[in-house]
């Protein structure tokens, strides 16, 4: 398998980072260059076919872990961000709300988004991440999550914890997408 270099831009190289920072920022490239093979050579039709049953497509995917790793780091930094609140059994998806059109519309490319947009948009994104790995002051310094079902009442994660999540989430749509490409056209990032 052959990288793409814009996910290995490293300015700081890794010996003079601590070898925590080190590994975490080793372990993030390599699950985001895992993730963005599943989107090479393919044609903006391509990254958004449906190819299963699932809603998702590779430039769907490829939104979603952009702003997955964005809000992680805008929550390292800015602590959490009001969750939009939705009532999700009261909605006409006949003519859903703008809100909820927003929310789908991250799952998916609109009119106007290339996948080339969308790949330079996370490589943006992943490099301020890898910034914040080797200039937080301490990976210890925690935020209160923001109130929602899924986390505990008074729950916080420390930057480290955020970042293993980045970690987790990335690798788990990197499968995603390797699914959604061998469906596509045979493509697979592990052969």
């Amino acid at each position: 398998m052959t990288t793409d270099q814009s996910t290995q831009t490293d300015p700081a190289p890794a010996s003079l980072l601590d070898p925590e920072r080190a590994d975490l920022l080793d372990t993030l490239h390599k699950h985001r260059a895992l993730f963005r093979f599943t989107a090479q050579g393919i044609t903006d039709v391509q990254a958004a076919e449906r190819t299963t049953v699932s809603e998702l497509t590779l430039a769907g995917l490829v939104k979603h872990v952009t702003a997955t790793e964005r809000m992680w780091a805008d929550f390292i930094v800015d602590g959490p961000a009001e969750l939009p609140q939705i009532d999700w059994d009261a909605i006409d998806w006949t003519n859903p709300p703008p809100e909820v059109r927003a929310y789908q519309d991250a799952f998916r490319m609109v009119e106007g988004e290339t996948l080339a947009g969308l790949l330079d948009d996370y490589d943006a994104v992943a490099a301020r991440t890898d910034e914040l790995v080797r200039t937080l002051p301490d990976l210890d310094a925690s935020q209160p999550l923001p109130a929602a079902p899924w986390f505990p009442e008074g729950a916080r994660w420390s930057a480290r914890r955020v970042l293993l999540h980045l970690i987790a989430e990335t690798t788990q749509h990197a499968g995603h997408a390797d699914i959604i490409r061998e469906s596509l056209d045979g493509q697979r990032s592990m052969a």
